[in-house]
């Protein structure tokens, strides 16, 4: 990944807002992707505001940048929680938050600007804490934290550079060390919403609202904070997991949007009601950093979960890759949201790694957003323009990649529940030879394999 910068593309919630500057609503992304002529390249760059926080182009919020400076990098200190075995029911919801507590950290959360945090790196280590400390000091570096990861096999190390050595050199030095297996930048994250009309979801996906269900079909999402006394939740989400628990949670719009879109219940319901969300809460001020989704991901593959939701964009990172990998090994279905930066922003990740289902928004009438990410990773389109959704402050209408994920991780819990002994494989295959062809002929890079048809791919035979 080049080490070269632009800004991140705001977004807002507002009704009806301009299509045209969605993307371009703040000053500080005035260079992102659809906002100039040879925009969304890799490898862009713009001025910025002192103290902005700037992603890459393929980084899109999802809401609102707050006006006040950027929340500060949270420092994740995960424990798993016990697993649960089996696609029951969990905890009822409001119940307590599980907040990680054995983590080695000793560096306070701090604001950061560029697309990775500029004085970390993340490395997995053959070795003991020992060998850890023996790394450090060779090469001049600070353990900020340290942690065995389920998904990656190893332990992993978030290193401080003390020193103001660019990350790409510490990352060249520590390459000459046996015990380091994997290095990378602490890469930034984003969300993506782009933001009525009723959900229209059910009829453009062909799923039957009155025969919907996901019941005891255990959905992991990785995503802000929610307002679980937003009564679309109630009795939907069946544990919560803090993997940033120093950072306050000021904004919880778009994690219970997300929620509510796959599970929700009463007048919001959503495409899979009955199925138990295990919500990770991951991002803050719209933004993450991968040792923080890291340990999202981990927390989720002790839960036992069938499917996991992650609606958010970021860099290629191989520490990613190899936790998506090792979660679809373990039999779990992963979506993603393929982003909103429009249609010459470079791929999104997680969603353009193998084994993860990239998933694009469409409106009403099938037209492809116009801000949606393209690509030969897109694998299928779903709604995810304009609809009425729970959130934070009781309801709102939404826009976005993000949300076309949720309706697919919704409809994948359907297909789960009806047919529980169907793998992640049989389910990625069903969804890509039932869909309804949009655009040219066959699978393209606007839409996928074209519309999601959740009543075709229940019939679909391995």
């Amino acid at each position: 990944m080049a080490i070269v910068t632009v800004p991140a593309s705001a977004q807002t919630n507002a009704t009806n807002p301009d299509r045209a500057k969605i993307d371009c609503s703040d000053e500080a992304n005035v260079t992102a992707a659809d906002c100039v002529k040879d925009g969304g390249a890799k490898g862009g760059s713009g001025a910025a505001e002192a103290g902005a926080v700037f992603l890459p182009a393929l980084i899109v919020d999802l809401f609102p940048n707050p006006a006040a400076p950027p929340a500060p990098v949270p420092t994740p200190r995960p424990e798993p929680a016990a697993p649960v075995a089996g696609n029951q029911a969990g905890p009822p919801s409001g119940g307590a938050i599980v907040s990680p507590t054995d983590l080695i950290a000793v560096q306070p959360p701090r604001a950061v600007t560029g697309e990775f945090v500029p004085d970390e790196v993340l490395v997995t280590v053959d070795g003991d804490a020992g060998a850890v400390q023996q790394i450090a000091a060779s090469f001049g570096l600070e353990v900020r934290s340290q942690r065995q990861s389920r998904l990656l096999g190893t332990t992993l190390v978030r290193f401080g550079i003390p020193d103001g050595r660019p990350v790409g050199v510490v990352l060249a030095q520590l390459a000459a060390d046996v015990r380091t297996q994997r290095r990378e930048p602490n890469h930034i994250y984003s969300l993506q919403q782009a933001a009525g009309i009723v959900n229209y979801a059910f009829d453009r996906i062909a799923l039957d609202a009155k025969q919907a269900s996901g019941e005891n079909v255990r959905v992991a999402v990785i995503d802000t904070g929610i307002d679980d006394t937003n009564p679309a939740l109630a009795g939907v989400i069946a544990v919560q997991f803090d993997a940033m628990p120093g950072v306050p949670i000021e904004k919880r719009d778009h994690g219970t949007s997300v929620d509510g879109l796959i599970a929700g219940v009463g007048a919001l319901e959503g495409m899979a009601p009955g199925a138990r969300i295990y919500h990770a809460r991951a991002f803050e001020g719209g933004k993450s950093t991968m040792d923080v989704i890291l340990s999202a991901l981990d927390w989720a593959a002790d839960q036992n979960v069938s499917i996991i939701n992650m609606s958010f964009v970021g860099p290629k990172n191989d520490l990613l890759g190899t936790a998506c990998r090792n979660a679809r090994a373990l039999g779990m279905v992963l979506v993603a949201a393929a982003g909103n930066n429009g249609p010459k922003a470079p791929y999104g990740y997680p969603a353009a790694f193998d084994g993860v289902i990239a998933v694009t928004a469409t409106d009403a009438k099938d037209g492809l957003m116009p801000q949606a990410n393209r690509g030969a990773y897109v694998f299928i389109s779903a709604p995810g323009v304009e609809m009425v959704a729970p959130s934070g402050a009781g309801s709102d209408v939404v826009t976005g990649t993000s949300f076309a994920a949720a309706i697919v991780s919704g409809a994948i819990a359907n297909l789960i529940h009806a047919a529980p002994e169907r793998s992640a494989d049989d389910i990625e295959k069903a969804l890509a030879a039932t869909a309804r062809d949009l655009g040219p002929k066959g699978r393209d890079n606007d839409f996928g394999f074209g519309l999601l048809d959740i009543k075709a791919a229940q019939t679909a035979k391995e």
